[in-house]
């Protein structure tokens, strides 16, 4: 009894150190087959939730909400100048004059025309009385038959000349006092005031010089510049890619190149709704589909001035604590045919793929807004997922089921 049961034991012994053996064989081929299989080094990183600000940044220069460029309306010689460059003035106030002795004299010629007009039509209206008076006298007579038809016609005649004359002159001094009306907004148009509150930004004429209207071909003479500077815009240009998330009301950072170390804040006030044009001698071409937008300052420093250069940098759109992964994990490859498609017919679709047990597997996502250099993912994803990040390379020869071996990214938040 005791015999079998010292075999059993030994046989038992045996049968354990077999097993052992054998799941040190099973580990060793394992390794040795893992070994051979290929591997991807690439670099992973878990999908956590972030703060995402959406932006569009574009280009331009600081001008004034207001500003007038004040031209002459009519030629003349400028005979004085009532401000410098730089200068604040009040709306009323002098700016410019120019030699009125011309405008002047036309406007004492028709003044003394329309008063001997009067003069005469005062004469006309008289000979009118008259002969109306000698019309009915000689009609009453022709009506008790004392006189002849042709004698009745001949009086006619005089009264209906002598009617027409006064007609001809109300007329001539209609005409008169209608020059004498342009004559004296010519006239008035050789004083300058200002139109508005504001500064002087630029004077480009001196005393002496002669001031030429603009024609349809050659513009006129621009004397000075007037601009308020209490509203300030940004003049930027926006892509046609990026202009179509781009709202009136949005919030916007400036940037004025002349103060690297100050950010203005604005809001978006305009949009184009054409492209901007470039003209080129003389033909018009359309350039590489830009838009205008205007950004107003909320509250702009007197320092800026018109003409600097800035870039603004629009807010389209802001989410707080969502999911989100770098873009540059993202990856576009061609979707697996389905049932019901087209034959030949390709369609793409754009994921990530995961980490699972050291291989990865591609996930197609849903994306939402981008913020700097993280997407926002609306579906596909869950918190804390291992998803490859990169490299490039590396993600270039990814596929389904390809062993990995990775390299972990520290999580850094960014916005």
């Amino acid at each position: 009894m005791n015999e079998k049961k010292s075999f059993f034991r030994r046989r038992k012994g045996m049968l354990i150190l077999m097993a052992v053996v054998l799941v040190i064989l099973a580990v060793v081929i394992l390794n040795l087959n893992s070994r051979r299989e290929k591997t991807v080094k690439v670099t992973v990183e878990k999908v956590h939730k972030q703060d995402l600000t959406s932006s569009v940044s574009a280009s331009g220069e600081v001008k004034p909400k207001k500003n007038i460029n004040i031209s002459a309306q009519v030629p003349g010689r400028i005979i004085k100048i009532g401000v410098v460059e730089g200068q604040e003035v009040k709306a009323g106030d002098f700016l410019l004059k120019l030699d009125s002795t011309q405008y002047e004299a036309n406007a004492d010629r028709d003044r003394n025309f329309i008063q001997a007009a009067m003069a005469d039509l005062i004469q006309a209206e008289a000979r009118q009385a008259r002969d109306k008076s000698a019309y009915d006298r000689q009609k009453k007579l022709y009506e008790e038959q004392l006189i002849s038809k042709d004698q009745l016609e001949s009086v006619k005649l005089e009264y209906d000349v002598s009617r027409a004359q006064v007609n001809a002159i109300r007329f001539q001094i209609k005409q008169a006092e209608a020059n004498l009306k342009s004559t004296l907004d010519n006239l008035n148009k050789t004083i300058f005031n200002a139109p508005i509150d504001g500064i002087i930004t630029s004077l480009k004429v001196e005393e002496g010089e002669t001031a030429i209207i603009g024609t349809m071909n050659n513009p006129g003479t621009v004397l000075m510049t007037l601009a308020d500077l209490s509203i300030m815009e940004v003049e930027v240009q926006v892509d046609e890619t990026d202009v179509v998330g781009v709202k009136l009301g949005q919030g916007a950072d400036v940037r004025v190149d002349a103060y690297p170390d100050t950010v203005f804040k604005g809001k978006v006030t305009e949009i184009g709704s054409s492209a901007l044009t470039k003209v080129t001698g003389s033909s018009t071409t359309q350039e590489a589909k830009d838009f205008k937008v205007v950004v107003t300052l909320e509250n702009p420093a007197q320092r800026l001035k018109p003409g600097l250069s800035a870039s603004a940098d629009i807010i389209t759109a802001k989410k707080n604590a969502v999911l989100a992964v770098p873009i540059s994990s993202l990856v576009l490859r061609d979707k697996p045919a389905a049932a019901g498609d087209k034959p030949g017919a390709k369609k793409e679709e754009e994921g990530v793929y995961i980490v699972e047990n050291s291989r990865v597997k591609f996930r197609s996502v849903e994306k939402g807004i981008s913020g700097g250099m993280n997407m926002e993912i609306v579906s596909g994803l869950k918190e804390n997922q291992e998803i490859v990040t990169g490299p490039y390379a590396s993600l270039r020869e990814l596929k389904d089921g390809i062993l990995i071996r990775t390299e972990v990214k520290k999580e850094t938040k960014t916005t």
